[in-house]
Order: structure tokens, then C-alpha cells, then sequence
């Protein structure tokens, strides 16, 4: 019984983790109602997932308050390109998903505004992901973001999947919503990270292997 209630167990380790991403979805579902804060709140998930989730540091709230806090207004700002084109393509879906039901002609193309859709919402992990991980303006947010997004496509492919998955489940199974918000950031953060050491400067990255950022 020691063993098992042992916080090195295996069990008890996967647990823990079930119930921080649980938390940090509550979190991040709270903190985005507003909409316009869904940036901030996407960025301090991000944050938190990898240093609290995967690495251990810091405490779990903390992890998440002090970084929403610190990338509320670059983050608001940037999400609102995003946003605002969301906006647009959803009314757009909208519009050829009646075009496609009635069976008239370019119905099709509902199906090409939902690929965008899921490209753009890909860009915003992309966007949380980098707002808090490194320093910048709002426009290298953006700028680099979409660069890094274009720049290693099977590594895009496998956050889509993960993204249209999460997104999948959510809509076979509602009660999972309670966790697949951060599932979702929290397996983005392998490829992610993978894509930023091939980036990062040499002693930026000799910092980031040995665990100080």
C-alpha cells in the first residue's frame, strides 16, 4: 500500500498528472470566457503544462496566474487576428453548410472553410506556445509564429491531429471537456518544443537542457 500511495509511483504520477491537466482545463476555460482573453489564457496553459506538467517546476495555480498576468496584454493583442478571422470563417461555414445542405452548386466549399478553420486554430496553439516562451512585441509574436507554423510541416501535422482529435473526442464524449483543453497543449508541447531548440540560439538551448527554462 506504501508503494502504491508512493507520489514516485507510476500510478500515482499518472494520476497526478490527470489531475493537473483537469485543473489547468478549468482554468483555462474560466479564464477565456470573455473571448478576447482566450490568448492570455491559451499562453499561461501553454506555460504552465510544461513547466509545471512536464517539468515539475513551480506550483500549479502560480504557474498559470503569474504567466496570464504577464502576457495579458502582448497575448490579447495578438489573439485578436486570430479571432477575427475565426469570426469570419465561421460565418462563412455557416453560410456554405446551408449552400451544401440544400444541394446547390459550391457546397463543397464548406468543407474547404473547415480546413482553414482547423489551420487557423492550429496558428493559435503556434501563438500561445511562443507568446509564452519568449519575449517579443506583439508583431514578432505573430510574425514568427506564422513562420515557425509554415516552417516544419510534419511537425504541424502532428499538432492538427492532436488539435482535430481533442476536438473529436470533445464532441463523441462531452464529459472529457474537462480535460482535453490541456491534454490537448500538453501533448503540442513535445512537438512544439522540438520545433523551438531547432531555432534557439546555442546558449539559449544549453540553458533549456539543463532545466532552467
Amino acid at each position: 500500500m506504501r508503494k502504491l500511495l508512493d507520489i514516485n509511483n507510476p500510478i500515482m504520477r499518472t494520476l497526478i498528472t490527470i489531475f493537473d491537466l483537469i485543473a489547468l482545463s478549468i482554468f483555462w476555460t474560466v479564464f477565456s470566457l470573455p473571448v478576447v482573453t482566450m490568448g492570455a489564457a491559451s499562453a499561461a496553459l501553454y506555460h504552465a503544462v510544461y513547466q509545471h506538467v512536464r517539468k515539475g517546476d513551480d506550483y500549479l495555480w502560480s504557474s498559470f496566474w503569474s504567466a496570464f498576468k504577464s502576457n495579458f496584454k502582448r497575448s490579447t493583442l495578438a489573439w485578436l487576428v486570430p479571432l477575427g478571422i475565426l469570426i469570419v470563417l465561421t460565418f462563412d461555414a455557416i453560410v456554405f453548410r446551408s449552400i451544401y445542405l440544400q444541394g446547390k452548386p459550391f457546397g463543397w466549399v464548406y468543407y474547404a472553410v473547415l480546413v482553414i478553420i482547423t489551420f487557423v486554430l492550429t496558428w493559435t496553439i503556434y501563438l500561445a506556445a511562443y507568446g509564452a516562451r519568449f519575449n517579443g512585441t506583439v508583431k514578432e509574436v505573430l510574425k514568427y509564429s506564422w513562420i515557425l507554423f509554415r516552417a516544419h510541416p510534419l511537425l504541424l501535422l502532428c499538432i492538427m491531429v492532436l488539435l482535430v482529435g481533442g476536438i473529436a473526442l470533445a464532441l463523441t464524449i462531452p464529459p472529457l471537456m474537462i480535460i482535453i483543453p490541456a491534454g490537448i497543449y500538453w501533448g503540442s508541447t513535445f512537438p512544439m518544443e522540438a520545433i523551438f531548440k531547432k531555432h534557439m540560439r546555442p546558449e539559449d538551448l544549453e540553458r533549456v537542457q539543463r532545466g532552467e527554462d
